[in-house]
Order: structure tokens, then C-alpha cells, then sequence
């Protein structure tokens, strides 16, 4: 339908679990328990992610009071955190899960539409390899002079 070789629509897709309390886990708790587990601090994951340590630390509360278990070990006496065996298997089901999902939906895009489909992260690679390629073309012409 377009005549641009680049157009290569992408799924997205935001999932998440709820119960009648609301919110348990998804995208943002994902990304939350990732940063911690980077960075070893609940704030400075927080300030990763553009929101305050209060939002996220209420987040993080709400789904354990879900569940009944941590999700997320802070340390006393300093400022860290770090993953439960439970927050690491969370958000390791949760990463496969969505992978799942979104396989799915990629592979009944490309049966359904008339264009190349792409998943997210096939987006985001091809897009480094573009950026990669300009970013060479570029020190190649620098080199040239």
C-alpha cells in the first residue's frame, strides 16, 4: 500500500495483570524491578523512570500486598534494594510472557496485513543498523577529507 521501502509498521503491545484491587504487574512494574535490579536502589530506579520514589515505591507496596510476598529486598541501615527470588521470577515470567504475546500478535499481523510487519525489538535493531551504517557512512566521508 506504500511505495516507502521504510514503512514497516511495529506491534506494540502493553500488558498487564489485575485483580479487583487493580493494578498487579505489567510494563511499568517490569521496567521498575529491571532498574532495580541494575542500579540496586528503589530511588534511583525511580528517577530512571521519570517518577518519584513515593510512585514507586506505591506500586511496588501494592503489588506485594497482592501477593503476599516481596517482590523487592531493602536493605537497612543504607539506601538499596535489590530482587527477592520471587521479584526475579516475576519479572522473568513477565519478560517471557510478553515475548510470547507479542510474537503471537506479530505473526498473525504479517498473515493479516498487506506490509512487512516488525516486532518492537526487530524494529529497534534494524534501526541501530541504520543508525550504525549512518554513523560509519559519516566517519568514512570525515576520513575521505
Amino acid at each position: 500500500m506504500s511505495g516507502n521501502d521504510e514503512f514497516c509498521p511495529r506491534v506494540r503491545l502493553n500488558l498487564w495483570l489485575e485483580t479487583d484491587d487493580g493494578m498487579l504487574f505489567g510494563l511499568g512494574r517490569a521496567q521498575l524491578l529491571e532498574q532495580i535490579e541494575k542500579l540496586g536502589s528503589l530511588n534511583k530506579a525511580a528517577k530512571e523512570l521519570g517518577m518519584s520514589y513515593r510512585a514507586a515505591w506505591g506500586r511496588l507496596k501494592n503489588t506485594e500486598e497482592v501477593l503476599g510476598d516481596a517482590l523487592v529486598l531493602r536493605t537497612r541501615g543504607r539506601k538499596g534494594a535489590s530482587l527477592t527470588p520471587l521479584g526475579e521470577r516475576v519479572l522473568e515470567e513477565y519478560r517471557q510472557w510478553a515475548k510470547e504475546v507479542e510474537n503471537f500478535a506479530v505473526m498473525t499481523a504479517r498473515k493479516s496485513f498487506p506490509w512487512q510487519i516488525s516486532s518492537y525489538d526487530e524494529d529497534e535493531a534494524r534501526r541501530k543498523k541504520g543508525l550504525s551504517k549512518v554513523a560509519k557512512d559519516k566517519d568514512d566521508s570525515s576520513a575521505d577529507k
